[in-house]
């Protein structure tokens, strides 16, 4: 099984790189403990996307910590990789997105596989209903998505990006994207960019997917059709819920929704890093982890 992880970011809201920041007891990075959690489900293929001035590093770096039978393949986004018959016309700088970075993966990646951000904690249960999903799963065309309470994803620091789910009966019915969510004074929960006030249950996505490799060639296109509009070409991005949503919408998908009965944390802020070393330090005090990950 293939653990696919998003570390392509820049973290303009963190300060720094926090996909390298060194939160764990003995100076891990967070995504150490998710490539832990997955080797522990059966994963035996760890994918990383980076960018190229991290990738000789990186590689390096968990080369030396993985077990000797797990297959590592770190990855450049390269903003240069483009669909066939495609070219950029523009000065471009930043990223493609994350849809972009998934298709990064499309050489080395050749059966189902599951999509994490690399600086995000989901906890080990999730891990294992996605080992348990994986495993039984026998279409092509049935992808999952974890989903998470809202109420347990917030920042206290500051407001915070999520896919807003709707699902009926275990599927996943729309997916959308809100960039502005923040808890109020009041306790209220609201995306302020929109004004909508969110349930504290509200099921939200936290780029933890379960894909196949269907979804490759729908991205190819997708980005071809994304690179036909001109005011795209500077700076917008292609997202992966974006893709799902109208891979679901076309009838070329269904998407199971699976409960994740995990802690999540992450480190939107620098001042979540705090909690997140905190939290790391309790888990590993509780036996959750061994002291050291990688005896």
């Amino acid at each position: 099984m293939t653990l696919l992880l998003m570390a392509a970011g820049s973290g303009s809201r963190y300060g720094k790189l926090k996909q390298f920041d060194e939160l764990g007891p003995n100076k891990e990075f967070l995504m150490e403990f998710s490539i832990f959690d997955a080797i522990e489900n059966g994963f035996n293929h760890i994918v990383v996307i980076t960018k190229a001035e991290n990738q000789k590093f990186l590689n390096d770096y968990l080369s030396q910590r993985l077990p000797n039978t797990i297959q590592l393949d770190v990855l450049v986004q390269d903003i240069n990789d483009l669909p066939k018959d495609t070219k950029l016309t523009t000065e471009r700088v930043k990223p493609w997105g994350t849809a972009h970075a998934v298709w990064t993966a499309r050489h080395v990646i050749k059966t189902e596989f599951v999509i994490i951000n690399a600086d995000d904690y989901y906890g080990k249960n999730a891990f294992k209903s996605t080992s348990t999903f994986v495993k039984n799963n026998k279409l092509t065309n049935t992808f999952a998505l974890v989903g998470y309470n809202l109420m347990n994803t917030l920042s206290e620091h500051g407001s915070v990006s999520r896919g807003v789910c709707v699902e009926e009966n275990g599927k996943l019915i729309s997916i959308e994207e809100h960039t502005q969510i923040l808890k109020q004074d009041d306790g209220s929960i609201k995306d302020e960019d929109s004004n909508k006030t969110l349930a504290e249950n509200t099921i939200v996505s936290m780029n933890f997917w379960v894909c196949t490799p269907l979804i490759f060639d729908y991205i190819e296109t997708y980005f071809a059709n994304f690179l036909k509009v001109p005011q795209n070409l500077e700076k917008s991005e292609i997202y992966l819920p974006f893709v799902a949503q109208e891979m679901m919408a076309n009838g070329i998908i269904d998407i199971d929704v699976l409960q994740a009965d995990s802690q999540w944390f992450g480190v939107t802020y620098y001042d979540d890093k705090k909690e997140a070393v905190d939290t790391l330090d309790e888990l590993v005090a509780n036996k959750a982890y061994p002291t050291s990950l990688w005896q």
